[in-house]
């Protein structure tokens, strides 16, 4: 990614402090399982290390040092029973969810050779997973629980692990990086309005505003010939062009792909919502032009762009570029009401990853809806799952996540330039449509290969956000 995050994860296992002198071969076994419980968070992240717990006084050490990192997750290792105090402490004053790991070292007790001390290190399905959960809601936490084994390897608690810090990744690009608005949404689609205030407190993303006079500046003092040819190649090994590529041919282009990669890292820029609404003359005109496949190689590395100004739909592709690897602007395209399907899609920029073939880019005398014509890139999402993902609001402001799971199919789609999917979903496109509207989301929606909707639940729990699951 051109903006690189790292989520932050405070880690610490518990254990009673009472059993530790009854039986000493605790100790060794509890520093082996809590080292051998580390390694099981993937290097991907940050870990912050609160160590074993045994007594309160460690638990507000342990919670000392999760604040002063400000952790976007914190993830509990139970090793045997311990009471409340090993854990509240730790966890009082932060706002982010608790994920109770409850794993057991041995699949199965040797019932004629356990005595006590083997039971209570190997053999303790925590009894006290029931009481952890309990006080962490009255104390007003979320949490979640896995329930595993060590003994023999156990890839449900793996990806369990895995896709929870997938989800913290997201708070930390949130909180990290910033939004630019370029230009302001478009005139009189009110669902895509927003209070960037409420954005900040809400959600921890800061919105830079940006004028297009800048914007069309941008590009004067790139002057470096090899890396606008280094550019203008990774262009043409993206995009397959109407009427052949050359490197002159999007050397233009190439210019202010490589001015927005710069501004992107000095900004510190991991979101982009957009519209141009002027004459789209001389130099207007020439970026307005070639906005989409030069914004479309953006979103090929991390930054979600989005046309028409709307924030709340480059955040959602921002979600779904971090968790899944694919994050494609749609929305609601037509019905075909003869195949049961749904026609997905948008016109715009686009994420070359969602593509099963090379995406193609040709040039149109006018945007549909838009000022001036130029560029438009059209991609071929792969059949298969597919996961789609709104963020709205309510009335008082609060954010909502509406998310759906379907598969998309191979078979004709529409061929003047945008990107368009075939989806088949459980309800039925009449269905689908019906409860999807009701849901109120924005009229765009972002859409990644695969099904993601468990890890999207664990992003809106860390965001404290409701989610509308409407099919899967």
């Amino acid at each position: 990614m051109l903006v690189n995050t790292k989520a932050r994860i405070g880690v610490f296992s518990i254990a009673l402090g009472a059993y530790l002198p009854q039986f000493p071969s605790l100790v060794p076994e509890f520093k082996a399982q809590y080292e051998a419980f580390k390694r099981t968070i993937p290097d991907t992240v940050e870990l912050v290390d609160g160590g074993i717990v045994t007594t309160k006084e460690l638990a507000q050490a342990a919670g000392d040092k999760f604040r002063a990192a400000d952790v976007d997750l914190v993830i509990l290792q139970l090793l045997t029973y311990a009471a409340s105090y090993n854990m509240l402490p730790a966890v009082r004053d932060l706002d982010v969810p608790v994920v109770l790991v409850n794993v057991q070292k041995k699949k199965a007790p040797d019932y004629e050779h356990t005595d006590t001390a083997v039971w209570l290190g190997e053999l303790y399905a925590c009894g006290a997973v029931g009481e952890m959960a309990a006080d962490l809601e009255r104390a007003g936490k979320r949490h979640a629980v896995i329930t595993g084994v060590v003994e023999g390897g156990d890839p449900e608690v793996q990806a369990e692990i895995e896709s929870w810090c997938r989800a913290a990744q997201v708070r930390r690009r949130f909180r990290d990086t910033n939004l630019a608005q370029i230009g302001r949404p478009y005139p009189g689609m009110m669902d895509m309005y927003i209070d960037e205030t409420n954005l900040y407190n809400r959600m921890f993303l800061y919105t830079k505003q940006f004028d297009w006079e800048k914007m069309w500046a941008i590009a004067d003092d790139i002057t470096d010939e090899a890396l606008i040819r280094k550019k203008a190649q990774e262009i043409l090994d993206t995009f397959e062009i109407e009427g052949g590529g050359t490197i002159e041919k999007v050397r233009e282009m190439a210019r202010y792909v490589a001015a927005f990669e710069q501004w992107v890292k000095e900004e510190q820029i991991a979101f982009i919502a957009s519209h141009y609404d002027g004459f789209a003359k001389g130099k207007a005109g020439v970026l307005d032009s070639m906005l989409i496949p030069a914004f479309s190689m953006l979103i090929k590395q991390g930054v979600a762009c989005a046309v028409e100004g709307d924030i709340k739909v480059a955040m959602a592709m921002s979600i779904l570029k971090t968790i899944a690897g694919t994050g494609q602007l749609s929305e609601m395209y037509s019905i075909d009401f003869e195949k049961d399907i749904c026609i997905i899609g948008h016109s715009g920029s686009g994420d070359a990853d969602i593509s099963s073939k090379k995406p193609t880019m040709k040039i149109v005398p006018v945007f549909h809806g838009k000022t001036g014509g130029g560029y438009l890139t059209q991609f071929y999402p792969h059949p298969g799952p597919v996961t789609y993902l709104a963020i709205t609001q309510d009335r008082d402001g609060h954010f909502k996540f509406v998310t759906a799971e379907g598969e998309n199919e191979p078979g004709p789609i529409f061929t003047f330039g945008d990107t368009n999917m075939r989806t088949r979903f459980a309800c039925g496109a009449r269905e689908f449509c019906n409860r999807w509207s009701e849901a109120g989301p924005t009229h765009h929606m972002a859409a990644a290969s695969g099904r993601h909707i468990d890890t999207i639940l664990k992003v809106a729990k860390i965001f404290n956000v409701p989610v509308d699951v409407i099919v899967r």
